[in-house]
């Protein structure tokens, strides 16, 4: 395996880019060699077949949707409540709506996952291990709702996202007041 960190990661954003333009069936060795500019058979390199390519991606998704370590220290360091919750929401929502690229590759890969057994345990670790860290996070920071609440809001958030980034239902309704209505209607 090539060893060469950032043309590895170079080379996962361009796969991202083909799955969010052209879907998991545009999704080949070829195709994001293509888009990353590189000689043919240097995706195949880095990965060596699709579902290496595909864990690739994942990894990458993770990376690109990080929180910023200030943001959880400023939150950490906030005082719990609903504000400091809907502040978080807030942040994940920019992060999955600013890197729509990222956000809609991770769609795909996820409609993806309910057809193929191995994207779906690829996907399935990744994301309980980003839940499992929301939740810590809340309890850590003393923030409210617990494993359940969080849960509600991951499934509410998933929709607002799906219908930013598509055909809006509502689309002179700002996200933030959303947001709002979604933190009141949930932790009450």
């Amino acid at each position: 395996m090539a060893k060469n960190d950032s043309r590895r990661r170079s080379i996962a954003d361009a796969g991202l880019a083909v799955l969010a333009k052209d879907g998991s069936r545009g999704l080949t060795h070829r195709a994001v060699d293509l888009a990353a500019g590189v000689p043919t058979g240097t995706t195949s390199n880095y990965f060596r077949s699709r579902d290496a390519l595909v864990a690739g991606l994942v990894d990458r998704i993770g990376e690109r949707l990080a929180p910023a370590p200030e943001d959880l220290e400023r939150r950490a360091a906030g005082t719990p409540g609903p504000a400091l919750f809907a502040d978080y929401i807030r942040d994940i929502v920019r992060r999955l709506s600013d890197d729509r690229d990222v956000t809609l590759a991770l769609f795909e890969l996820r409609l993806e996952s309910s057809r193929r057994p191995e994207i779906a345990a690829v996907l399935g670790a990744w994301q309980r291990a980003g839940f499992d860290g929301d939740v810590a996070f809340n309890t850590a920071a003393g923030l409210p709702g617990a494993r359940r609440e969080i849960a509600l809001f991951h499934y509410a958030i998933d929709g607002l996202l799906l219908d930013r980034l598509t055909t809006p239902i509502d689309p002179e309704t700002p996200t933030d007041d959303i947001i709002d209505d979604l933190v009141a209607g949930l932790l009450g």
